[in-house]
């Protein structure tokens, strides 16, 4: 409820005013009509007890502009946090893509440095006078097991022929007029022992051939295989000189260019200082 104070019509005597000696200015008389004014005065005088006698409206006003303030805060807040978000996501983007590119260059580096290490080792007399023990190791070892194996098979050979020697001279008795047979078998028989034993003959070296050849054509291949391995060897050490030169050849054309630009900075252009006297 609203209470507004009267202005009482009575004159209180700490409001009168003594007749002042000046004159009084006259107001000037305005275009707009004295209705009009009046109208207009009292709603702009009337205004602010209407909105102050109104507490309903401003509680809701008020409550409107908190749930307003609320929802902004709320939604600076989901901004805030989708941009944080972002940040992290590409933040760990940017971290892997580094991890990457840290392990890439670190596997480049150690395979260079494996194959700098291998081919300086390759390059080194130790290692060239190590295969070529290993090789003649190998080819001794082939040689030996394969002498061994015919030393075998000629000593079966032998027993067997001696074998079959001593069967057919074995002493039988020949009476009742079968010398003469018994010649002529003794004859067949040695005869097929001399055509055994020379067939016998003929397979050993037949097989010792073999092996010869065998041995040559191993021995022919691991000289191939050697000397394709020093051209590789070769090949590769031409490379690397190449390559030492040409990135010798790029430093001292670089070098000699920051030099020329050195002195390009370096010239300035010459001051005259004259001295004069009076």
């Amino acid at each position: 409820m609203c209470l507004h104070r009267r202005r009482s019509r009575s004159i209180s005597p700490r409001r009168r005013r003594s007749p002042s000696p000046t004159p009084r200015r006259r107001k000037t008389r305005s275009p707009t009509p004295r209705r009009y004014r009046r109208h207009r005065s009292i709603s702009t005088s009337l205004s602010p007890i209407t909105k102050s006698c109104s507490p309903r409206t401003g509680s809701k006003e008020h409550k409107n502009a908190g749930e307003k303030v609320r929802k902004e805060d709320e939604e600076e807040e989901k901004k805030s946090g989708y941009f944080l978000l972002i940040f992290l996501m590409v933040h760990r983007r940017q971290q892997e893509a580094e991890m990457k590119l840290i392990e890439e260059e670190t596997a480049k580096r150690v395979e260079e440095a494996i194959r700098k290490k291998v081919e300086e080792s390759l390059d080194s007399e130790e290692t060239k006078l190590e295969v070529r023990r290993r090789l003649e190791e190998g080819r001794n070892k082939l040689l030996d097991e394969v002498a061994a194996q015919l030393e075998k098979e000629k000593e079966a050979a032998l027993i067997e022929s001696k074998q079959k020697e001593a069967i057919s001279f074995s002493p039988t008795p020949c009476t009742n007029g079968r010398e003469k047979t018994c010649g002529r078998f003794c004859g067949f028989v040695q005869e097929q022992a001399r055509k055994q034993k020379e067939e016998l003959e003929r397979m050993l070296e037949e097989n010792r051939r073999k092996v010869e050849e065998a041995q040559r054509r191993e021995a022919l291949e691991q000289q191939r295989r050697e000397e394709e391995r020093y051209r590789e060897l070769e090949e590769l050490q031409r490379q690397k000189e190449e390559a030492m030169r040409r990135k010798k050849q790029q430093e001292e054309e670089e070098r000699a260019n920051q030099l020329k630009l050195l002195g390009k900075n370096k010239t300035r252009p010459k001051v005259s200082f004259a001295i004069g006297f009076k």
